[in-house]
Protein backbone atom coordinates (compact mmCIF):
# COMPACT_ATOMS: atom_id res chain seq x y z
CA UNK A 1 0.00 0.00 0.00
CA UNK A 2 1.62 3.30 -1.05
CA UNK A 3 1.78 6.34 1.41
CA UNK A 4 0.35 9.78 0.76
CA UNK A 5 3.92 11.22 0.08
CA UNK A 6 4.40 8.03 -2.47
CA UNK A 7 1.04 9.07 -4.30
CA UNK A 8 2.19 12.29 -4.44
CA UNK A 9 5.48 11.91 -5.57
CA UNK A 10 4.03 9.27 -8.18
CA UNK A 11 1.75 11.79 -9.47
CA UNK A 12 4.10 14.56 -9.79
CA UNK A 13 6.60 12.10 -11.87
CA UNK A 14 3.74 11.32 -14.19
CA UNK A 15 3.05 14.70 -14.88
CA UNK A 16 6.25 15.49 -15.46
CA UNK A 17 6.64 12.50 -18.17
CA UNK A 18 3.47 13.78 -19.91
CA UNK A 19 4.16 17.30 -20.16
CA UNK A 20 5.22 16.54 -24.03
CA UNK A 21 2.88 14.10 -24.85
CA UNK A 22 0.19 16.14 -23.78
CA UNK A 23 1.55 19.32 -26.27
CA UNK A 24 1.80 17.16 -29.01
CA UNK A 25 -1.36 15.59 -28.88
CA UNK A 26 -2.47 19.27 -28.53
CA UNK A 27 -0.24 20.43 -31.46
CA UNK A 28 -1.13 18.15 -33.74
CA UNK A 29 -4.75 18.57 -33.26
CA UNK A 30 -4.47 22.15 -33.75
CA UNK A 31 -2.30 21.08 -37.23
CA UNK A 32 -5.84 19.03 -38.28
CA UNK A 33 -8.10 22.39 -37.86
CA UNK A 34 -6.14 24.46 -39.42
CA UNK A 35 -5.22 22.07 -42.77
CA UNK A 36 -9.16 22.08 -42.53
CA UNK A 37 -9.75 25.56 -42.31
CA UNK A 38 -7.40 26.47 -44.97
CA UNK A 39 -8.63 24.37 -47.00
CA UNK A 40 -5.53 22.22 -48.14
CA UNK A 41 -7.76 18.79 -46.69
CA UNK A 42 -9.76 19.70 -50.02
CA UNK A 43 -6.70 20.28 -52.26
CA UNK A 44 -4.90 17.27 -51.18
CA UNK A 45 -8.54 15.44 -51.13
CA UNK A 46 -8.62 15.83 -54.96
CA UNK A 47 -5.72 15.34 -55.54
CA UNK A 48 -5.90 11.99 -54.23
CA UNK A 49 -9.13 11.38 -56.47
CA UNK A 50 -6.17 10.84 -59.88
CA UNK A 51 -6.03 7.42 -57.47
CA UNK A 52 -9.12 6.36 -59.42
CA UNK A 53 -11.04 3.08 -58.28
CA UNK A 54 -7.69 2.25 -56.62
CA UNK A 55 -7.93 5.12 -53.91
CA UNK A 56 -10.32 2.80 -51.21
CA UNK A 57 -6.75 0.81 -51.10
CA UNK A 58 -4.75 4.27 -50.25
CA UNK A 59 -7.42 5.05 -47.99
CA UNK A 60 -6.09 2.49 -45.10
CA UNK A 61 -2.73 3.37 -46.07
CA UNK A 62 -3.08 6.88 -45.59
CA UNK A 63 -4.77 6.29 -41.61
CA UNK A 64 -2.02 3.88 -41.04
CA UNK A 65 0.54 6.53 -42.19
CA UNK A 66 -0.95 9.22 -40.06
CA UNK A 67 -1.22 7.17 -37.11
CA UNK A 68 2.58 6.18 -37.61
CA UNK A 69 3.36 9.81 -37.64
CA UNK A 70 1.45 11.48 -35.29
CA UNK A 71 1.44 8.31 -32.50
CA UNK A 72 -2.88 9.24 -32.42
CA UNK A 73 -5.35 7.51 -34.50
CA UNK A 74 -7.46 10.32 -32.93
CA UNK A 75 -5.20 12.63 -34.33
CA UNK A 76 -4.40 10.98 -37.71
CA UNK A 77 -8.98 11.18 -37.95
CA UNK A 78 -8.60 14.55 -37.45
CA UNK A 79 -6.11 15.20 -39.74
CA UNK A 80 -7.12 12.95 -42.41
CA UNK A 81 -10.84 12.74 -41.86
CA UNK A 82 -12.01 15.57 -43.84
CA UNK A 83 -9.25 15.08 -47.10
CA UNK A 84 -10.97 11.57 -46.82
CA UNK A 85 -14.61 12.23 -46.94
CA UNK A 86 -13.83 14.83 -49.57
CA UNK A 87 -11.92 12.05 -51.57
CA UNK A 88 -14.36 9.50 -51.27
CA UNK A 89 -17.76 12.59 -52.13
CA UNK A 90 -15.53 13.14 -55.77
CA UNK A 91 -14.75 9.28 -56.15
CA UNK A 92 -18.67 8.62 -55.92
CA UNK A 93 -17.48 6.17 -53.04
CA UNK A 94 -19.17 5.69 -49.60
CA UNK A 95 -17.79 8.49 -47.12
CA UNK A 96 -18.20 5.95 -44.26
CA UNK A 97 -16.63 3.29 -45.54
CA UNK A 98 -13.18 5.69 -46.31
CA UNK A 99 -13.48 7.09 -43.19
CA UNK A 100 -13.76 3.97 -41.35
CA UNK A 101 -10.69 2.90 -43.47
CA UNK A 102 -8.70 5.83 -42.49
CA UNK A 103 -8.90 4.90 -38.62
CA UNK A 104 -9.27 0.76 -39.17
CA UNK A 105 -5.88 1.74 -41.29
CA UNK A 106 -4.68 3.61 -38.51
CA UNK A 107 -5.07 0.50 -35.75
CA UNK A 108 -2.73 -1.34 -37.75
CA UNK A 109 -0.34 1.79 -37.74
CA UNK A 110 -0.37 2.11 -33.82
CA UNK A 111 2.02 -1.47 -33.94
CA UNK A 112 4.63 0.47 -35.64
CA UNK A 113 4.10 4.16 -33.64
CA UNK A 114 7.16 5.12 -31.84
CA UNK A 115 5.50 6.80 -29.10
CA UNK A 116 3.82 3.30 -28.62
CA UNK A 117 6.93 1.44 -28.73
CA UNK A 118 8.47 3.85 -26.27
CA UNK A 119 5.16 3.55 -23.87
CA UNK A 120 5.42 -0.06 -23.89
CA UNK A 121 9.40 -0.11 -23.28
CA UNK A 122 8.99 2.30 -20.34
CA UNK A 123 6.44 0.00 -18.65
CA UNK A 124 8.82 -2.96 -19.47
CA UNK A 125 11.94 -2.07 -18.47
CA UNK A 126 12.79 -0.71 -15.06
CA UNK A 127 16.22 1.31 -16.53
CA UNK A 128 15.84 3.62 -19.27
CA UNK A 129 18.67 2.58 -20.86
CA UNK A 130 17.67 -1.09 -21.60
CA UNK A 131 14.24 0.11 -22.29
CA UNK A 132 15.79 2.82 -25.21
CA UNK A 133 17.74 -0.39 -26.12
CA UNK A 134 14.63 -2.29 -26.74
CA UNK A 135 12.82 0.21 -29.04
CA UNK A 136 14.64 -0.69 -32.59
CA UNK A 137 13.98 -4.77 -31.87
CA UNK A 138 10.60 -4.75 -30.85
CA UNK A 139 10.05 -2.31 -34.15
CA UNK A 140 11.74 -4.43 -36.46
CA UNK A 141 9.72 -7.29 -35.24
CA UNK A 142 6.55 -5.37 -35.74
CA UNK A 143 7.21 -3.79 -38.54
CA UNK A 144 6.21 -6.20 -41.33
CA UNK A 145 3.09 -7.80 -39.20
CA UNK A 146 1.68 -3.72 -39.50
CA UNK A 147 2.51 -3.49 -43.13
CA UNK A 148 0.53 -6.98 -44.11
CA UNK A 149 -2.21 -6.24 -41.74
CA UNK A 150 -2.56 -2.57 -43.27
CA UNK A 151 -3.00 -4.20 -47.08
CA UNK A 152 -4.97 -6.63 -46.23
CA UNK A 153 -7.21 -4.02 -44.79
CA UNK A 154 -6.64 -1.99 -47.98
CA UNK A 155 -7.75 -4.97 -50.16
CA UNK A 156 -10.87 -5.56 -48.07
CA UNK A 157 -11.86 -1.84 -48.34
CA UNK A 158 -10.87 -1.60 -52.15
CA UNK A 159 -13.20 -5.23 -52.37
CA UNK A 160 -16.29 -3.24 -50.30
CA UNK A 161 -16.09 -0.15 -52.79
CA UNK A 162 -16.42 -2.35 -55.90
CA UNK A 163 -17.49 -5.78 -55.41
CA UNK A 164 -18.76 -6.30 -51.76
CA UNK A 165 -20.70 -3.81 -51.24
CA UNK A 166 -23.56 -5.39 -49.92
CA UNK A 167 -20.95 -5.45 -46.63
CA UNK A 168 -21.51 -1.76 -46.01
CA UNK A 169 -24.73 -0.81 -44.33
CA UNK A 170 -26.51 2.43 -45.64
CA UNK A 171 -27.24 5.37 -43.98
CA UNK A 172 -30.13 7.84 -44.20
CA UNK A 173 -29.48 11.06 -45.99
CA UNK A 174 -31.43 14.29 -45.44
Amino acid sequence: RLSRDQWAHAIRRTGQRMKVPLLTIGLVLGLGFVTRYSGTDAIIGLAFTKTGTFYPFFAAVIGWLGVFLTGSDTSSNALFGSLQKITAQQLHLDPVLITAANSTGGVMGKMIDAQSIVVATAACYEDRVEGANAVGPIFRKVFWHSVALVVLMGLLVLAQSTVLTWMIPHYATR
